[in-house]
């Protein structure tokens, strides 16, 4: 715990780690040296581990700001979130919060209430979001252990741009508890730096919850397996060519699959993968309305009129005021359409794989190069990561190299529904022939 706080307040520059319990988490970690010297005690698997959380859940003592000045006087949270209860239950040791984008909206991790957070191993470039700092925090070693949500990519981006391995798991298999903004796309699921990590934080992070009809009873991780094909696509939705640094970095992925690993590969364009609509404008229109609908319309149009919103954020919910409720509706039920499509084009044993992202990464406060008249906010054709949401269907990304701005690259899996065996087991494979480093440039791993 002690090296954790040194490592935090050596990196301070990184803006990952926006609030500590310094006095807490020591304490608890003295009882753990204490219990640990009787004879007989067993910690648990995560015993004594440090333990970041993302700044929208909830640590029982700390306030809750999911990053808004909109809740810069939120009260100290009275229990811990779902998967911060489960890890604490594991012998983890929770020694602060990481920082995230205005209400977990975005794909860059900036706020205007802690500002942005850099990317450790290129710091004038973002780590991406919204569990960015968590991303950061892990690919800088300044602790073992970081929660991640997912309602849009928020795991996967940040895996993607800080060298790491991130599990979205299939909708269901984490039970959610509140519930999420975004009600029917968000999940919980690991960051971690190696695929074993991944594959222990999901068997202690899994298992359903009373209130939430979507939780899976009786789900269990299999042992790794490896699918009978790959299906390679540059995109899933229609858009600009990747830029050339990522095709290369695509390509070179994929004759390293297919020359190592054996596995056929297809290929596919995205209008044969995702036939039921706009997967990027559905996505949007779900994720804009039900965040509108749980910030409430007054309270919304008050923010912007006062200019108290990180402006990529209002700028989305702008628009979300103009979305009508048909639309939303219709967008929830092509929802089905995707589910259908991916399950069609995937069987039960194939993967599909593509870039996690198509460039080579934005601004530390949103900003894509050669796009700046956009303004702050991402367009979503430089993701790959909101249909697996609409759809359910689990997606990893994994290391593949880096970009020449020293940004990492990642090669996202997307499997069958429930198959995180088979995702796993190709992101364990693709790890024994491409291993990748475990901290970013100049960091230390956090070694037990």
């Amino acid at each position: 715990m002690e090296r954790s706080l040194q490592r935090i307040e050596a990196a301070a520059q990184l803006n990952a780690v926006v609030r500590l319990r310094p006095d807490e988490a020591l304490a608890e970690a003295r009882a753990l040296d204490s219990d640990l010297a009787r004879a007989g005690h067993v910690p648990g698997p995560l015993g004594g581990l440090p333990l970041l959380v993302k700044e929208i859940e909830d640590v029982a003592g700390l306030p809750t700001t999911r990053g808004s000045l909109l809740r810069s006087a939120a009260p100290p949270a009275r229990r811990d979130g779902l998967v911060p209860r489960r890890l604490r239950a594991a012998g983890a040791i929770v020694v602060g919060k990481t920082n995230t984008p205005e209400f977990a909206f975005e794909g860059y991790t900036a706020n205007r209430l802690f500002g942005a957070t850099l990317n450790p191993w290129a710091p004038d470039w973002s780590p991406g979001g919204s569990s960015g700092g968590s991303g950061a925090a892990l690919a800088a070693g300044l602790a073992p252990l970081a929660t991640a949500t997912d309602g849009g990519g928020s795991i996967r981006i940040p895996a993607a741009a800080c060298g790491l391995a991130g599990l979205k798991p299939t909708n269901g298999v984490i039970g959610r508890d509140p519930v999420p903004s975004w009600i029917d796309l968000s999940t919980d699921g690991p960051l971690a730096s190696t695929i074993a990590d991944l594959r222990l934080l999901l068997a202690l992070e899994a298992g359903p919850v009373a209130g939430d009809p979507t939780a899976q009873v009786g789900w269990r991780l299999g042992p790794g397996a490896l699918p009978r094909r790959l299906i390679a696509a540059e995109r899933l939705v229609a858009g600009p060519p990747l830029d050339p640094g990522s095709a290369a970095l695509f390509r070179a992925a994929l004759d390293r699959l297919g020359g190592d690993l054996g596995l056929p590969i297809e290929t596919a364009e995205p209008d044969a993968i995702l036939r039921a609509g706009d997967a990027d404008a559905d996505w949007f229109t779900i994720a804009a309305a039900e965040s509108l609908g749980e910030l409430g319309r007054p309270t919304v149009e008050a923010a912007l009129a006062e200019e108290r919103l990180e402006p990529g954020f209002g700028r989305w919910m702008e628009l979300a005021l103009a979305i009508p409720i048909d639309a939303y509706l219709a967008a929830r039920r092509r929802r089905l359409g995707y589910t259908r499509d991916l399950d069609s084009l995937l069987g039960a044993d194939a993967i599909l794989v593509t870039p996690t992202l198509t460039v080579p990464g934005w601004s530390p406060w949103g900003v894509v190069p050669g796009r700046e008249a956009e303004g702050p906010g991402l367009p979503l054709d430089v993701l790959n990561t909101g249909p697996q949401n609409l759809a359910g269907h689990p997606a990893l990304s994994v290391p593949a190299g880096r970009h020449a701005n020293g940004v990492p690259f990642g090669l996202q899996l997307t499997g069958p529904r429930y198959r995180e065996d088979l995702v796993l087991g190709l992101g364990a494979a693709w790890e024994a022939i491409r291993p990748w480093a475990l901290t970013a440039d100049g960091f230390a791993p956090f070694a037990i």
